[in-house]
């Protein structure tokens, strides 16, 4: 019995997920070609399942999802892994509570990571999602678990699920891979409204007291319980 044959069941359906939450990203515009990725923590196990290197995503299938412990190995799949892997997986090590990771080279987002800028807080949809300014992570290089290192301490003082990596783009996470998923959209569209409104004018800061009792009813109150 190998590392994965007494979780198949569990293993096949976070490939399914994670195959399927990777046409979330280019149903929101937040990828091009084959950049960006979809990851997720397998319950219960140091794996995880994340897309394969440079394959277009009208390829991607269940099938050819990569099974990676969480260093970054690969445990089972006919593809390399993502070259973001060693950092996601950096990140599962790290933070135990997170079931997924989100990476996207979205626009607006990217233009933010380029002037090393934290996205601030003057839209009540910031203060919801995120709890605060979208913080700027250091500039790091691809291929190793130096992004994730990044993430990871950038995060420890923040309650933003998503991190803008300098002159890079968003890595978004969450309890789970759809969760990830729905921060990196908010995220550029969050994005994409505070660019507008510097086109404007100078936007107007929220209270902080208000971002967290905007934060709280977001988080414990909205939608179906």
């Amino acid at each position: 019995m190998t590392v994965v044959d007494d979780v198949r069941e569990v293993i096949e359906e976070v490939r399914r997920d994670v195959c399927r939450l990777h046409a979330e990203l280019v149903r929101y515009g937040l990828v091009v070609w084959t950049a960006g990725n979809v990851s997720a923590r397998v319950p219960g196990r140091d794996l995880m399942v994340i897309k394969p290197s440079g394959v277009s995503y009208d390829d991607l299938t269940p099938g050819n999802m990569v099974v990676c412990d969480l260093h970054g190995r690969v445990v089972e799949g006919d593809h390399a892994p993502s070259s973001d892997t060693e950092a996601q997986a950096y990140v599962y090590r790290h933070l135990d509570h997170i079931g997924g990771v989100v990476h996207t080279h979205s626009p607006y987002a990217v233009a933010w990571a380029a002037r090393g800028e934290p996205i601030p807080v003057v839209t009540t949809m910031c203060a919801d999602e995120f709890g605060g300014d979208i913080p700027v992570g250091p500039f790091a290089v691809i291929g190793d678990d130096s992004i994730g290192r990044g993430i990871v301490d950038t995060l420890a003082d923040s309650r933003s699920p998503a991190i803008l990596m300098q002159n890079h783009g968003v890595f978004a996470v969450g309890p789970s891979a759809r969760s990830a998923v729905k921060a990196a959209v908010m995220c550029e569209d969050v994005a994409r409204s505070v660019h507008l409104a510097y086109q404007l004018g100078q936007p107007l800061p929220i209270p902080s007291s208000k971002v967290d009792a905007l934060y709280d009813r977001y988080q414990n109150v909205y939608g179906q319980r």
